[in-house]
């Protein structure tokens, strides 16, 4: 070779050898993941399975999240959530979802037992184990939120939807922290060959979710009496996005007396007003759920009015239309969201 001088190689040749094992290095223990979709990175609390790719990624900054700790029991079609024999847990806080690539052959057990002996050397605490669960034995329709789940990904929405159910492995964990509590949800599935519907490699594909449990900042800002009173003049109604509910519950949280009061407020100016107050959902879950759930809301808002606020009865009375009113798109998070509110309405 014309680059070795006296049986030494040189340094334009020993840079290209260097680079060469660096890439071998990264190769070998995993650290070269040129395959994941662009924005998506690896949880600091956890590592991936070796020669994994990551093919999903979410985050949002706040969410509340249905944690399973006990035999999952089934789909409820109505309500479109899992049922379990005890009722989840419902961290809130911010929530990264990660999915993960396993291809050739290995197998989700494998994938699945390696991310618990994970999770027990970072000092979580598992919940729930579906491999000692010996009631584990009924997935009908256990993988259907995922056709749900609005997430980039760079493979089929529905790679675990679509699944084999025999493979399914499910876990979650809990470690404590100062800063908030670290909940994780882990669901393993398998798949034996590739699919090109699905866009399913021959391997094992594993769901990280990770919930770092903080409170709420609120960012809304209160509409006040004033405002409402000009939104009803000129449009006939008014949109309250600060009275606050759990998912598919109906008791107010506390955060949403600031927006009670400014009601309270407007209707204590105004002595001959009366409104209706109108329960709006997204349509999760399905239109006799969301019916249901609107109106009980509005009761909610309605029943706080008069006992802490001395609205009097025959001034309010409560409405809910579900998701037959939308003001932006179903199809996306930050639709819904904007579809999840309290109309106030001139009687």
């Amino acid at each position: 070779m014309k680059r070795i001088r006296n049986g030494r190689l040189s340094g334009r040749s020993m840079n290209i050898l260097k680079l060469l094992s660096l890439l071998v290095f990264f190769c070998a223990t995993g650290q070269l993941f040129a395959a994941d979709i662009p924005g998506s990175k690896d949880s600091p609390l956890l590592k991936r399975f070796a020669g994994s790719e990551i093919i999903g990624y979410q985050t949002k900054s706040f969410d509340e999240y249905e944690l399973q700790t006990s035999t999952f029991m089934r789909y409820n079609l109505e309500s479109k959530r899992r049922e379990f024999a005890r009722p989840p847990l419902k961290p809130e806080g911010r929530l990264t979802r990660i999915w993960y690539e396993a291809a050739g052959d290995t197998g989700s057990l494998e994938v699945y037992r390696n991310y618990l002996n994970e999770l027990r050397s970072k000092g979580f605490v598992i919940l729930y184990d579906s491999r000692k669960d010996p009631a584990a034995t009924k997935w009908t329709n256990y993988l259907a939120p995922f056709g749900g789940v609005d997430l980039a990904t760079s493979r089929s929405n529905y790679v675990f939807y679509a699944a084999e159910k025999n493979g399914i492995c499910v876990a979650s964990a809990k470690m404590k922290r100062p800063e908030g509590d670290v909940y994780v949800y882990l669901t393993v599935v398998e798949w034996g060959k590739d699919d090109r519907v699905y866009k399913a490699r021959c391997g094992a594909y594993a769901a990280l979710d990770i919930i770092e449990t903080r409170p709420m900042q609120q960012k809304m800002v209160t509409v006040t009496a004033d405002e409402m009173s000009q939104a009803i003049a000129s449009t006939g109604r008014v949109s309250l996005y600060g009275i606050y509910f759990d998912t598919n519950r109906s008791e107010i949280k506390p955060a949403s007396k600031p927006a009670l009061g400014e009601i309270a407020k407007l209707m204590k100016k105004q002595p001959a007003l009366k409104l209706h107050v109108v329960g709006h959902t997204d349509n999760i879950g399905g239109y006799a759920f969301n019916i249901a759930l609107s109106k009980r809301r509005a009761d909610a808002v309605v029943g706080v009015l008069q006992k802490e606020y001395g609205i009097a009865a025959g001034r309010l009375t409560a409405n809910g239309v579900a998701y037959l009113a939308p003001v932006a798109p179903n199809t996306t998070e930050a639709g819904r969201a904007k579809n999840r509110r309290v109309e106030l309405v001139p009687g």
